[in-house]
């Protein structure tokens, strides 16, 4: 059942690629700017990270489409970074933080 789903889901990614180069290079930017950006750069440094991005995002495309599970692996991902802030915030409103 789970292959025919997967099956699926990378026809549909490989009928609809600006959809799925799009939501690549969206999951990428979210995964770079919450985990990976430690401090504001400069205009013309953010625009050749943001580039090298859309680069990226182009090989990654062709990962997708030789039948890898690109897109599946960043919601993946990002799934896990939301369970992750959601922990954080439940954690910080009860107050039982570890007292270190």
């Amino acid at each position: 059942m789970e292959c025919i789903v997967l099956t699926a889901l990378n026809e549909w990614f490989g009928n609809h690629i600006y959809i799925t180069y799009l939501l690549i290079f969206i999951f990428m930017s979210y995964v770079y700017n919450k985990v990976f950006r430690t401090r504001k750069l400069p205009v013309l440094k953010t625009a050749i990270v943001y580039l090298l991005m859309a680069i990226g995002s182009i090989m990654l495309l062709g990962f997708q489409l030789v039948g890898l599970p690109i897109v599946l692996c960043l919601t993946v991902a990002i799934s896990l970074m939301f369970l992750v802030r959601i922990r954080y915030f439940i954690e910080k409103r009860t107050g039982s933080g570890n007292p270190e």
